[in-house]
């Protein structure tokens, strides 16, 4: 009789409109030195119309393992990730996004850290920010923001030279599956920063979230300043709705952003009254922008790439203060119809 040396993973990836990557992504599944024959792909897509469908039905001719599409009508990350929740017949949950590689050891770190932890209800590694287009400067730019330290603040997951440790988030991660059993899925009225809501959940049920610096991907970076704009105003939003919950969950690199952002608003207005709240206000700009200039000639001079003298600080100031900007906003208005957090169904057996 056979018996699978190793448990049944589970990977789940939410998806829209993602033929340009979503191909790396299985290429580095295909790579993983993790068994195949452990492994379990689902993909949820949310109705593509770029050709992604398509390349995924040449690929599940093609990979060792079973990858199923399963149609997401809700079309936001969280359905996508409770829908998969309920189709996946895995001990471990992983969760990975279309825009991202793996390194070929991901899943067997992450299950060997769940393996010999019980107590920790989510793992997760490093994020290695790349440009989804390398030929373009602006793509490059936004890469390069999104990994310095004046873009991100001290987000511990994008340091490789750091010691493995508890942390309050992960990007992606990997979950036992009885995690979900005892704290609920995925919160379905956040349409963004749903993983930070379930790490509180998790962390106030008592788990821990483990970041290991052995444990890597690379992901694939917005390729224009205004899919990055986008991005951030919905990172900022939705932000603020889990603000509003966990007023305690704020770090510091999240409040400077809405905090800078209603300090211009305010010497704007104060400007229009009182001449030293405009030099208050010019002497800001012109400092925070000195620091960017500063940072985009210092990487373009050590990456040798003229580009980033302009995209580092133009994709800087985007991401502060669109995302500063959308946070208050979002303080001030509530989504119109928030869910409960939806739990999964019991955990089906494995196959043999």
């Amino acid at each position: 009789m056979h018996v699978r040396q190793k448990p049944l993973v589970s990977v789940v990836v939410p998806c829209y409109n993602e033929r340009e990557t979503i191909g790396l992504l299985l290429q580095a599944l295909v790579a993983q030195d993790f068994p195949h024959e452990a492994m379990e792909v689902l993909v949820m897509d949310g109705g593509s119309t770029d050709g992604t469908r398509e390349v995924l039905a040449a690929w599940q001719a093609r990979v060792p393992f079973p990858l199923r599409v399963i149609p997401n009508p809700a079309r936001h990350i969280p359905a996508a990730l409770n829908l998969g929740l309920r189709h996946a017949r895995g001990r471990y949950i992983v969760r990975l996004d279309a825009p991202c590689r793996p390194f070929p050891d991901y899943i067997r770190r992450c299950v060997d850290v769940l393996t010999h932890r019980p107590d920790v209800g989510n793992v997760g590694g490093v994020w290695l920010i790349r440009p989804s287009r390398p030929a373009s400067w602006v793509s490059r730019s936004i890469a390069v923001a999104l990994a310095h330290p004046v873009g991100m603040g001290d987000s511990p997951y994008r340091r490789v030279n750091r010691p493995a440790a508890a942390v309050d988030t992960v990007p992606f991660g990997a979950f036992p599956r009885e995690v979900f059993q005892r704290v609920g899925g995925f919160d379905e009225g956040l349409l963004t920063n749903e993983d930070y809501e379930l790490n509180i959940r998790l962390r106030r049920a008592g788990y821990v979230v483990w970041l290991d610096p052995r444990i890597r991907s690379e992901y694939y970076a917005r390729p224009t300043f205004q899919a990055l704009a986008r991005q951030y105003a919905r990172y900022g939003y939705w932000k603020a709705q889990v603000a509003r919950r966990y007023p305690g969950s704020l770090r510091w690199r999240q409040v400077l952003p809405p905090l800078y952002v209603l300090g211009l608003v305010v010497l704007a207005l104060a400007g229009l009254v009182w001449p030293w709240a405009r030099w208050l206000l010019a002497l800001q700009l012109a400092g925070y922008l000195g620091v960017l200039a500063l940072v985009g000639v210092r990487e373009a001079w050590k990456r040798r790439d003229p580009g980033l003298a302009l995209g580092v600080p133009l994709a800087m100031l985007l991401m502060h203060w669109v995302w500063g900007a959308a946070f208050l906003v979002g303080l001030l208005r509530r989504p119109r119809r928030p869910r409960a957090p939806a739990a999964p169904g019991p955990a089906p057996e494995e196959a043999p």
